[in-house]
């Protein structure tokens, strides 16, 4: 999560709110400070390279910053080394040169640059169940670089940052309008984006096919990737963390059907490989999930073994550790919290600082100060048309700390629930942060007697875990297991 200033402009209540709601899920992982980037260690085909610009050279350190750095794994490299080579020897440009880099992040996501840069997740891999639906991938952004779609796309970006500076220098105060202005340009590179993907998965499924991979891969894994975001509440075109793969390749049922068909059209009468042995010898031990190094969700509680703290959320609340906040909501979506960090200066007291005016309507008079486990705090009120907001302020260390919570309908049990939420803030145990592990992908052999149930109660530090399971290894419901499968389990 990235800091954030503490004068830095008004936080409109309704805005706050629709950002904690949209931003609830499970499962992804996003950073709660961002860290600097790990130097870049990309995979790249000896072809002839092309030269990077300003702009992509730019875009490179952000997608790093932004998706946690490198995730380095010599094996996983050599296997997706070896299947780039095979798709560009079959692909219509064999003389373009691509890099690509495994990003450190849980969530399913992959996208090019221009120049040829591929980025893939480490949260797609482990979603992925053989080298065909890994290839379908890598294929597809390739085929974004051969059809000139990257390179249009980085122009389109050009243009939304050009309406942006636009609005900013007409010097509107009105967020309203630009946010409109914003979304507008969105929704045309949006549009724009989804027309490409038919052209994208044509050629990406004909490249996989002449590299001799499954050309059905494609159409299993776009299945997957919805299947496995069916399970999350909706994301925020805010968080680059939250994005996945589907937020800007949109997976409709006829793009299913249509990487189904273009499979149908290019499918050699000869033995095609999905390479599933290999493929998961390769993920083994794979990080799943969120990296405990800079914050992470454990049911309601979140833990920062880093920064040494942690507080858990109230009675049915959904966590979400994001780029710029930890964001929950309750079931029903009638109550929401946001948690975040924030630069206060040290003279300044936590009271002043709740009605500086970066949150409109405080109620001035409800204003508290406090200590919370022997850390400063103050807290006030505030409210909007439809919801009602109680926040707080703690110092923990050099840092303040802000819990915002919100509520439809405002009582006394609320209240006592965000305070005993708040009050559950504390430094974590030398034995607890030397416990923080990553949850692990586990590749176990499927023994007589064993079922999609019984091996689901030994997925660990998960949610929903017999339809997890089932999503991992792209079991549908009353698929069965044969005894010698190998299938993959997450653990602890």
């Amino acid at each position: 999560m990235a800091q954030i200033g503490g004068h830095g402009g008004r936080l409109r209540a309704a805005l706050l709110v629709c950002a904690a709601v949209t931003l609830a899920g499970c499962g992804d992982m996003s950073r709660f400070q961002v860290a600097a980037p790990a130097a870049p260690a990309p995979i790249m085909r000896p072809n002839k390279p092309a030269l990077p610009t300003a702009a992509t050279e730019r875009e490179h350190e952000r997608i790093l910053a932004s998706y946690g750095g490198t995730y380095d794994d010599p094996r996983l490299e050599a296997l997706i080394g070896k299947t780039v080579d095979r798709l560009v020897a079959a692909s219509e440009r064999p003389d373009l040169a691509y890099k690509v880099t495994i990003l450190n992040s849980g969530a399913v996501n992959a996208f090019a640059l221009p120049t040829g840069q591929l980025y893939v997740t480490r949260g797609l891999i482990a979603l992925a169940s053989d080298t065909s639906e890994l290839s379908s991938v890598l294929s597809h952004e390739m085929a974004h670089v051969i059809a000139k779609h990257a390179s249009i796309r980085e122009e389109q970006a050009r243009q939304a940052a050009l309406v942006t500076r636009v609005v900013n220098d007409m010097g509107n105060n009105d967020a309203d309008m630009t946010a409109l202005a914003l979304a507008k340009t969105k929704l045309t590179m949006a549009s724009f984006s989804r027309a490409q993907e038919f052209e994208a998965d044509g050629i990406g499924v004909g490249i996989a096919a002449r590299a001799n991979f499954d050309p059905y891969g494609a159409a299993r894994f776009l299945t997957a990737m919805e299947r496995n975001a069916e399970m999350k509440a909706p994301r925020s075109a805010i968080d680059p963390r939250s994005q996945d793969f589907l937020s800007s390749h949109p997976a409709t049922p006829e793009r299913v059907q249509n990487a189904q068909a273009s499979a149908r059209r290019v499918a050699s009468t000869h033995t095609v490989e999905r390479d599933r042995d290999t493929y998961l010898r390769a993920i083994d031990n794979i990080v799943y999930g969120e990296d405990p190094s800079e914050g992470f969700v454990r049911g309601r509680r979140f833990l920062h073994p880093k920064l040494g703290f942690t507080f858990q959320a109230p009675e049915s609340f959904m966590l979400e550790n994001t780029a710029q906040a930890v964001i929950g909501v309750r079931e029903g979506g009638a109550q929401a919290l946001r948690f975040d960090v924030v630069r206060v200066p040290a003279e300044q007291s936590l009271a002043d600082y709740l009605n500086s005016g970066w949150m409109e309507n405080v109620d001035r008079n409800s204003t508290e100060t406090l200590s919370v486990n022997g850390f400063p705090a103050a807290t006030a009120t505030a409210s909007g048309e439809q919801w009602q907001f109680r926040i707080y302020a703690l110092r923990f260390g050099s840092d303040v700390y802000r819990f915002i919570f919100a509520s439809r309908h405002k009582n006394p049990e609320t209240e006592r629930s965000f305070r005993d939420a708040v009050n559950s803030f504390r430094r974590l145990t030398l034995a607890e942060i030397q416990a923080a592990r990553p949850l692990r992908i586990k590749i176990i052999t499927v023994q007589p007697g064993d079922t999609a149930e019984s091996l689901s109660y030994r997925m660990q530090g998960v949610d929903r875990p017999l339809e997890r399971f089932r999503v991992l290894n792209g079991l549908e419901a009353r698929a069965t297991l044969k005894p010698r499968d190998r299938v993959k389990i997450v653990v602890d």
